[in-house]
């Protein structure tokens, strides 16, 4: 396993991207039992029309409510039903930086991004989100883009 490593955080603009979501309103404590439901009810309800493997996951955190969209991307065209809706990824300036590992330590890439932010004046303004690379049994592997819109 790599030892973790200070992410390095850029601006860049982006273009809004379609996903595939479900949206709930809950707390930060509860939020960890939401998301797996809501995550597997969306890729039950998402097909690609191709019958290949399916978008990356995402989370965005409209707020700090918290007020979220738990989906996958929607890479390429596809079916959507049930109770899933068809949204997209916010555009516009955004800081990112790329969290490496497990997901335990994901809120310290969150909170090395917002430092950047402070530490070269910018503010981040609205939604942030997560775009979570496809699963890697060696978790040291893994890879999450982690975005905050700024105003």
């Amino acid at each position: 396993m790599r030892p973790p490593t200070r992410p390095e955080v850029t601006t860049r603009t982006v273009a809004a991207r379609p996903i595939a979501t479900l949206a709930a309103t809950t707390t930060w404590k509860e939020f960890p039992q939401v998301w797996g439901p809501l995550l597997d009810e969306v890729h039950a309800s998402v097909t690609w029309d191709d019958g290949g493997r399916a978008g990356r996951n995402v989370m965005v955190y409209w707020d700090d409510v918290p007020h979220v969209e738990v989906g996958v991307e929607l890479d390429r065209p596809a079916t959507v039903t049930g109770r899933v809706v068809r949204s997209s990824l916010p555009a516009g300036r955004v800081a990112t930086a790329v969290h490496r590992g497990t997901y335990e330590d994901i809120d310290a890439t969150h909170r090395a991004i917002l430092r950047w932010c402070e530490a070269v004046g910018l503010a981040p303004r609205g939604p942030r989100w997560e775009i979570y690379g496809h699963w890697q049994e060696d978790v040291s592997l893994l890879e999450t883009e982690i975005s905050y819109l700024l105003g």
